[in-house]
């Protein structure tokens, strides 16, 4: 029998084969070191999807070299700023049912003004962060 789960509590990967597979519940940053055990074959090919609610902006910058990162909004508004390899940086608003690409390589950031929701399709394998000087 199927059963219901909550996106914010128990993501899922998208691996070989078009599966998709429920993930244990989100503990926190540690959790990523069991899911590449999980799921680290799939290398490139794998995706995350997970969803987060926001009551605040990011404190770091993060990048997937792997692959694009898709970004929908589902609540609020989330300002999204990437920067380019070459030095640009861009801007874009979300709001309920807009979506955005990090492409592969782009840093990544967002400000929050009110609480909002997103849904992350992630090429996670080799992701980085660092901190944000803002």
């Amino acid at each position: 029998m199927a059963e219901a789960r909550n996106l914010s509590e128990h993501f899922i990967h998208l691996g070989f084969g078009a599966s998709a597979v429920p993930q244990p519940a989100f503990d926190g940053m540690a959790w990523y070191e069991g899911y590449g055990a999980r799921h680290g074959a799939d290398g490139a090919e794998g995706r995350l999807v997970s969803q987060y609610h926001f009551a605040e902006g990011w404190d770091s910058w993060e990048m997937h070299p792997a692959g694009a990162e898709v970004v929908i909004c589902t609540s609020g508004e989330l300002l999204l700023t990437q920067e380019f390899p070459d030095g640009r940086c861009e801007k874009v608003t979300l709001g309920p049912g807009d979506y955005a690409i990090n492409p592969p390589g782009v840093w990544h950031t967002a400000d929050i003004a009110t609480p909002t929701t997103a849904v992350f399709i992630t090429a996670g394998e080799g992701t980085q962060h660092r901190p944000r000087a803002d």
